[in-house]
C-alpha cells in the first residue's frame, strides 16, 4: 500500500514508517521539523519506498495530493510533551485542532482509511484506574495551560467520530499512554530518557512533584505493531483504543532504577511543579489503561517488560547520546 505519515519524523512516527516498510508499504511522510528530526529517519532514506516531505501537516496545498495518493493514512501530527505545552498553548492547540480538522476532511473527501493518535491525557483528573475508553474526562480550569493539550486532543476525538457517524468514514482513534524506546528526547520533558540523560551524565536526578504519582511505560515497537494492525480491523472503525502497558511504577521508584542500572553517582532532587512548569500546575496521581479492549479487537499484549524497556532506553543512549 501507499501509506502516508503525518508527524512522521517524530519518535513514533520514525519507529512506524520503519515498521511500515520492512512490511513492503510505500512510505510518505510528512513533517515540520518543530518536534521531530532528520536524524530519526536518516536511516531510512535509501529505501526506494520510502519519500519525505518538509512541510506543516496544515498546509493544505502540499498535504491534499499526498492524501489522495494514498491507500491508508496515520496522523501523528502533533505537539508533544507537557514543557512544550505550558510553554507555548497556542500552537498547541492550532497544531492539534487545525491539524485534525485538515485531515479528516480530505480523508473523507478521498475516502481514504484513517487513524488517529490521541493521548492518555484526555482522562485528565479522573481518579479512577485504571482508565477505561468509556471514562469521563475531567479536566482543571481554562487558566492552566496544562489542560489545553488534553481539551484539543479531547476535540480531535469528538471530530473523528462525528466524522464516522455521518459519513461512515473509516477512522480508527488510539489513546497512547507513555511510550518510550530509541530516538525519544528528553527535549520536551520525557521522564525517562530525562532520567537516563541525567544519569549517565551524571546531573542531578530531578523527580518533579513528591514522586508519587505512577505511570506505566510501553515500548514503541509493541505500539507501532498495534498501530499497524488496529488500521486495517474493520472493528476499530468508529471506536476508540488505549495502548499502554501493565506495569504500574512511581515517578520516584523509576528515577531509583535509572540510578541502579547505570550505576550512577547522581543524586535524585525533588522539583516543585510550579518552578518545574508553571504556578498551580496540576498533575494525575495515576495513570494506567485498561487494555482490554484493544487485546479482544487485535490480541494487543505488551511484549518488552519495564526492566527491558529501561535496559534499552540506556544501552540506546550509550550508543547515540545525540538522540536523548
Amino acid at each position: 500500500m501507499n501509506v502516508l505519515i503525518t508527524g512522521g519524523a517524530g519518535f513514533i512516527g520514525s519507529h512506524l514508517a520503519e515498521h511500515l516498510l520492512k512490511q513492503d508499504h510505500h512510505v510518505t511522510i510528512i513533517d515540520d521539523l518543530s518536534t521531530g528530526s532528520i536524524q530519526n529517519i536518516e536511516h531510512l532514506k535509501t529505501n526506494p519506498k520510502f519519500k519525505t516531505i518538509v512541510e506543516s501537516s496544515l498546509h493544505k496545498p502540499t498535504i491534499e495530493p499526498l492524501v489522495k495518493e494514498s491507500d491508508l493514512v496515520y496522523h501523528l501530527a502533533a505537539s508533544v510533551g507537557v514543557k512544550l505545552i505550558v510553554q507555548e498553548p497556542v500552537r498547541t492547540i492550532e497544531n492539534n485542532i487545525a491539524g485534525t480538522e485538515i485531515i479528516l476532511g480530505l480523508a473523507n473527501k478521498w475516502r481514504k482509511p484513517i487513524l488517529i493518535t490521541s493521548t492518555s491525557e484526555v482522562y485528565g483528573k479522573n481518579s479512577k484506574s485504571p482508565f477505561k475508553e468509556n471514562d469521563d474526562m475531567v479536566f482543571g480550569p481554562t487558566t492552566h495551560a496544562r489542560w489545553s493539550y488534553a481539551c484539543s486532543k479531547a476535540i480531535d476525538e469528538f471530530l473523528a467520530i462525528a466524522y464516522h457517524r455521518r459519513t461512515k468514514l473509516k477512522v480508527s482513534l488510539v489513546r497512547l499512554f507513555n511510550t518510550v524506546g530509541p530516538r525519544q528526547t528528553s527535549r520536551y520533558g520525557m521522564v525517562l530518557p530525562t532520567f537516563v540523560k541525567q544519569a549517565l551524565t551524571g546531573k542531578e536526578i530531578t523527580v518533579y512533584g513528591d514522586g508519587t504519582q505512577s505511570r506505566t511505560f510501553t515500548y514503541v515497537t509493541d505500539v507501532v505493531q498495534a498501530l499497524s494492525k488496529l488500521v486495517n480491523h474493520p472493528s476499530s472503525y468508529g471506536e476508540v483504543f488505549n495502548i499502554g502497558g501493565n506495569e504500574e511504577i512511581t515517578i520516584l521508584d523509576l528515577a531509583k532504577m535509572v540510578k541502579e542500572k547505570t550505576q550512577s553517582n547522581s543524586e535524585i532532587v525533588f522539583v516543585p511543579y510550579e518552578e518545574a512548569y508553571e504556578p498551580g500546575f496540576e498533575d494525575m496521581p495515576q495513570r494506567m489503561p485498561d487494555i482490554s479492549k484493544i487485546k479482544k479487537a487485535i490480541g494487543y499484549e505488551p511484549t518488552v517488560g519495564l526492566h527491558e524497556i529501561v535496559d534499552r532506553v540506556i544501552d540506546s543512549f550509550r550508543k547515540d547520546p545525540s538522540f536523548v
